[in-house]
């Protein structure tokens, strides 16, 4: 009977319009808005790689191999399950052009392809011809392809000719897309040729650095995991790799699948700062159905009934809030559809995708019920004797304890989703974590400022604009809660963000530089690296120089067991690793644990292990790794562990092991050079001059495009951190709102009493300028101390403020509290105080 009246009073309550609840369902429809939209995203990208996964692999299935080719065996496997093989040879090398005896350098990514390559789709290429055509000969050259920016960057145009180690290519076409790039990141723009012509290059000598990738077709009845699983269990011990249709671009998922996880949880922070504009609207609603209330106790309605009627309408805007945000986040990515498609690396397919929506749909209205069951409990405390006093101020502070512990527990349910939905229970704990503590900061950070102020009003009395401001601020009309609770948030995120990329791009300019080398060289064969080393040796520009010989292995086994099954997904076993042999310690690392070998050990193979990685894999000293060699098994003991510094761009390598252990082993060298920046062409051109087939990565440029890619991602953090601004500054509109009929009545007393517009004015913006100036202060402060955590115990560098990005916090804070404040103005300035003072007798 009681859920009937008040369902009947809830529509009556509703007949009224919404009044009250624009701001309540801003905040709700904006925060489902951001989540949906992210997940709608996400979903697209992982269904654009889903169907396109073969065309991205360029094969139903893809077999790999390091440094070396597939082994007769292999090959035969491979003839006997599919219907079409095509080879690829990736590797890095110098593109050379010269021309009037000067000489052009460019770091080049080389595909190096059979004549069935490729399997499926096509490559683009302008002019556009036939890839195999562009491959072909050409005045007695082959061809090769380059992209534009290679092109640009060694001064080409079509007909040109260029060298890949000794081998001269004559350049037919410009590479505009190609079928198997799932945009992944790459150090430098792709060149592709025929294999054949590389026969005489010189870059694919026994121990150089390259990957070989064979696609394959398989017959339309062939089930890809029995298939994977044979394949595996002949030739896992090889060092294969395989990857199939189903996941055609697993590093490219996986990047999307935690960003976009991540960009989820700002979302979900988002919606907390809404939420307290959700919470603000109800209280400000329910402060003036206070004498509703109170006639309805006094006709005998029951605490329950008068609960349930509220409940039942701000549940039903709640629902309209949601579906509203619904809208927005599924409309938005289709709209934008065809700019995110040419923008996007990947393809992605746009359409509409429940999932995403049920998610952000359930955030919503657990958010929204969080955050309305406390200021709802309120309505118990209002009683009949509210007719004849003002009793609005005497509830308790808390409500009753069955609605905190039904807060918790929803508050309990959403973090157990998000970590579910995630996939990162690591990461959603972190960022509750994190959220709670900053609210908590922020509203202690607002009690103080309502009592510093409180405090201050008395010291400016020859201040009267000053006073009346400090006053209002100190008041429980007008609180510094909301304010800096709803703009605190997204500042402090805005802030960490901006404090964190500053201080990353400042510690790769200011200490790389220093410590990084000037160049890494691969691919130095046994035969070259004594001269090598001379010419290096007595130029006094170089002031360092680093070699170790140069293998890759692939660890298979921990203990006689799986890799996967002791180390789980860990860094270290998810692909090949560099692995080096010295009968020394090296001079940049110490044994932390365990002993060297003698210089003239020759016994069973002992390995050196990273201490901070075995320490994250579980290793400990005796036990025992399988590593797989250039298609060779070989399994030693873990006799030590050491220090590895991989911070400077330097020389580090994982695994050492004992001479021994690798002799007769095919490798070559790699070198790093540390030289003044002014001698580093000299440098190049003279070594590439003498080994053509060398590799040079000049780690400034590899720094830079990492340094842009974290730029990236620092954006998209920043612009779902704006979203929570904006959100931000909803919620100060609606307190301005909500408290605009104190400052009608404040204005009155004021004008009253002799006080011209301008100086009530001028309160109105000092009392908003010092609100929005500690809010900017108290986020600065939380957003400066998260992030020296991170730049000093994650990235382990040093921290400093970046100035500029603070000065812009605080100001962002003044600017926005201002224009809510003064928004709401103009009512209370044109106020005529004796029909004001007439109405509140």
């Amino acid at each position: 009977m009681s859920l009937a009246l008040a369902w009947r009073f809830a529509r009556r309550e509703l007949r009224g319009g919404l009044a009250g609840f624009r701001i309540f369902l801003a905040c709700l429809a904006l925060g489902v808005a951001t989540i949906a939209a992210i997940g709608s995203v996400r979903a697209s990208i992982e269904a654009g790689l889903a169907a396109e996964g073969a065309a991205l692999l360029g094969g139903d299935a893809e077999m790999e191999f390091t440094y070396r080719f597939a082994s007769d065996e292999e090959r035969a496997w491979m003839d006997a399950n599919a219907t079409a093989i095509s080879e690829v040879v990736d590797f890095r090398s110098m593109a050379v052009v010269t021309r009037d005896d000067q000489t052009e350098r460019g770091l080049t990514q080389v595909k190096a392809s059979d004549s069935a390559y490729p399997l499926i789709g096509r490559a683009t290429l302008s002019p556009d011809i036939p890839l195999q055509n562009a491959l072909g000969q050409h005045d007695g050259l082959p061809g090769g392809v380059m992209q534009q920016l290679l092109i640009d960057r060694l001064g080409l145009k079509i007909g040109d000719t260029f060298k890949l180690g000794t081998q001269e290519f004559r350049l037919t076409a410009a590479l505009e897309n190609e079928p198997d790039n799932a945009g992944g990141f790459g150090l430098a723009p792709r060149t592709i040729v025929a294999t054949p012509a590389l026969e005489n290059a010189g870059l694919l000598a026994p121990g150089t650095l390259f990957t070989t990738k064979y696609r394959l077709t398989l017959p339309e009845t062939a089930d890809l995991q029995a298939t994977k699983s044979d394949a595996l269990n002949r030739f896992e011990s090889t060092g294969l790799r395989w990857r199939d249709s189903r996941n055609g671009a697993p590093g490219i998922a996986t990047f999307v699948e935690r960003l976009g996880a991540f960009l989820i949880l700002v979302g979900l922070s988002g919606l907390a700062v809404g939420g307290i504009g959700v919470s603000a609207a109800i209280r400000a609603y329910l402060s003036r159905k206070t004498t509703v209330i109170a006639i309805l106790r006094s006709l005998g309605a029951e605490r329950k009934t008068i609960f349930l009627t509220y409940f039942l309408q701000i549940g039903v805007l709640s629902i309209v809030g949601i579906l509203l945000g619904l809208i927005l986040g599924a409309g938005l990515p289709l709209l934008l559809a065809p700019i995110l498609q040419s923008r996007l690396p990947v393809p992605a397919i746009f359409t509409l995708y429940p999932m995403p929506l049920i998610e952000a749909a359930t955030y919503g209205a657990l958010t929204a019920l969080i955050f309305t069951l406390w200021p709802l409990a309120r309505t118990e405390d209002v009683r009949a004797a509210a007719l004849f006093r003002d009793a609005a101020g005497a509830a308790r502070t808390l409500p009753a304890a069955r609605y905190i512990l039904a807060t918790a527990a929803l508050l309990a349910l959403l973090l157990a989703l998000a970590g579910w939905l995630s996939g990162s229970w690591a990461l959603t704990l972190w960022s509750a974590v994190g959220i709670l503590g900053a609210l908590i900061l922020l509203a202690i950070a607002a009690a103080g400022i309502s009592r510093l102020a409180k405090s201050a009003a008395p010291r400016a009395r020859r201040r009267p604009a000053l006073r009346w401001a400090l006053n209002a601020i100190s008041s429980a009309h007008e609180p510094a809660l909301p304010v800096v609770l709803s703009l605190g948030l997204g500042l402090s995120v805005l802030s960490a963000v901006g404090q964190i990329d500053g201080n990353l791009r400042n510690a790769i300019a200011r200490d790389l530089p220093t410590v990084a080398p000037s160049y890494f060289f691969v691919d130095i064969q046994k035969t070259q690296i004594d001269a090598f080393l001379d010419r290096l040796d007595t130029d006094p520009a170089v002031s360092k120089t680093e070699t170790a010989p140069m293998l890759r292995g692939l660890i298979t086994r921990i203990n006689d067991r799986p890799a996967k099954e002791v180390a789980g997904d860990h860094w270290v076993i998810r692909g090949d690793r560099g692995v080096t042999y010295s009968a020394e310690i090296p001079e940049t690392t110490s044994v932390t644990e365990g002993a060297w070998w003698p210089a003239d050990y020759s016994g069973a193979p002992q390995i050196s292990f990273a201490a901070e990685e075995a320490a994250e894999m579980g290793l400990k000293l005796g036990d025992s790794l399988t590593i797989n060699i250039l298609g060779r098994d070989i399994t030693g003991t873990i006799t030590s562990f050491r220090n590895v510094d991989f911070s400077t761009a330097g020389m580090g390598f994982v695994m050492v092991m004992n001479p021994s252990a690798l002799a007769g082993a095919p490798h070559s060298f790699i070198a790093t050079v540390y030289a003044e920046e002014q001698a580093e062409a000299a440098i190049l051109r003279d070594l590439s001059n003498a080994y053509p087939n060398i590799t040079a990565i000049r780690v400034r440029d590899a720094i830079s495009r990492v340094s842009d890619l974290l730029s990236g991602l620092a954006d998209a953090t920043s612009y779902g951190a704006s979203v929570m601004l904006v959100t931000g500054f909803l919620v100060l509109i609606g307190a301005a709102a909500a408290s605009q009929t104190s400052r009608i009545y404040e204005s009155a007393i004021l004008k009253t009493l002799g006080a011209p517009r301008a100086r009530v004015l001028a309160s109105f913006a000092i009392r908003a300028g010092l609100t929005g100036a500690a809010a900017g202060v108290v986020a600065l402060a939380a957003g400066i101390t998260g992030a020296w955590a991170v730049t000093f115990f994650v990235l382990e560098t040093d921290f400093a403020v970046i100035w500029p990005n603070a000065l812009t916090i605080v100001t962002g804070g003044v600017l926005a509290t201002l224009l809510a404040s003064l928004f709401f103005a103009a009512a209370p300035l044109a106020a005529r105080p004796a029909r004001i003072l007439r109405a509140r007798e």
